[in-house]
């Protein structure tokens, strides 16, 4: 399957939201903030480092990237381990570049892949040189699994054995194209969320922020969601990104999202509907937005855990991302499909 990169800036996609964030009704704050389940934050950054808006609140607002080297968990080979020396750092993020190059090495499905220059440099540790994002629980690695999340693992497992990563179950059809469906299809993108996590490309995103309002625009599948922050409650509709609502803990944005609809993109469809995420955002200075999130979905995991991506700043411009636009890959997909179950049932 390719990924089509439209070539139509983001002004004119995001005037509309933009201006319904700007003209919503004022109100007052949220409710008193819920206790976080990190350990740990990071500092307040002080308030001369910080830009604020007119409302006295940190400016959150611009570009921002978590493009990184840095695993999710981390690996067998650190356990024990929470943080590289500059050496280590170096020589982790050369090894893990050099097996992540996709011009020397062969591509990972059948229809092949983009070649390095589309990809976003993924080539450096984070900037706290953590061996993991996860900081909760203190191994840095996933919190066990649910009996109920391994069997329904294990059911996908065995129907999809033999088949490719972007191929239908045989017998299936748009709807069942496996955990990453969701990401071949183009309603989610693999790497926005939420929560966001880096992979690949189009690791940007783009936060927007007035008193009412805060609008978290991700360069992958360019999706906008627009976080009120006048302390309404949550609404009942299940949406494919959740519903989300937003408020200040001291100099912290804190994003509350639950009512999914069914899995994200997230972990490769891991999650389920019963997913509730928190995410904190902490501009810590100038060019470093901490970003941390907090996962509780009890139907997979036995216990909440939690990671931070430290996010840099950057002066590009976030373009378009028309995924499927003039694309014939899924047309493809299903058509071989159709074809390979046609020819075994011979």
């Amino acid at each position: 399957m390719q990924w089509h990169r439209g070539r139509h800036r983001w002004a004119a996609v995001l005037a509309g939201v933009v201006a319904f964030a700007v003209a919503a009704p004022l109100a007052q704050q949220g409710p008193p903030p819920a206790p976080s389940l990190a350990k740990k934050r990071p500092a307040a950054a002080k308030a001369s480092k910080v830009a604020r808006t007119p409302d006295g609140r940190p400016d959150l607002q611009g570009v921002w990237n978590y493009a990184t080297v840095t695993p999710l968990e981390r690996p067998d080979a650190l356990r024990g381990k929470d943080v590289f020396s500059d050496d280590e750092a170096e020589e982790f993020a050369r090894k893990e570049t050099e097996k992540a190059d996709h011009d020397r090495n062969p591509p990972a499905d059948i229809v092949g892949n983009y070649n390095e220059f589309w990809y976003d440099g993924n080539k450096k540790v984070i900037p706290t040189k953590r061996t993991s994002l996860i900081v909760d629980p203190p191994d840095g690695r996933l919190p066990p699994q649910t009996a109920e999340a391994d069997k329904r693992a294990a059911t996908i497992a065995a129907a999809r054995k033999g088949i490719g990563r972007h191929e239908p179950t045989p017998g299936g059809f748009v709807e069942d194209l496996g955990p990453g469906g969701l990401q071949v299809r183009c309603i989610l993108g693999f790497n926005s969320g939420p929560p966001m996590t880096p992979a690949a490309y189009n690791q940007n995103v783009q936060i927007f922020q007035t008193r009412d309002n805060v609008v978290i625009y991700n360069e992958m599948v360019h999706n906008a969601r627009i976080v009120p922050m006048d302390g309404r409650p949550h609404g009942k509709l299940p949406q494919w990104v959740g519903d989300s609502r937003g408020r200040w803990d001291g100099e912290t944005l804190v994003v509350e999202t639950k009512n999914f609809k069914r899995e994200t993109a997230f972990l490769n469809g891991r999650t389920t509907s019963k997913l509730h995420l928190i995410e904190r955002f902490t501009r810590v200075d100038a060019d470093t937005l901490m970003y941390e999130f907090t996962v509780n979905d009890p139907t997979v995991w036995t216990r909440p855990w939690t990671a931070q991506i430290p996010m840099s700043r950057s002066d590009e411009p976030i373009y378009e991302y028309a995924c499927h636009e003039a694309n014939h890959g899924l047309t493809g997909i299903l058509g071989g499909a159709l074809l390979r179950d046609s020819n075994q049932s011979r």
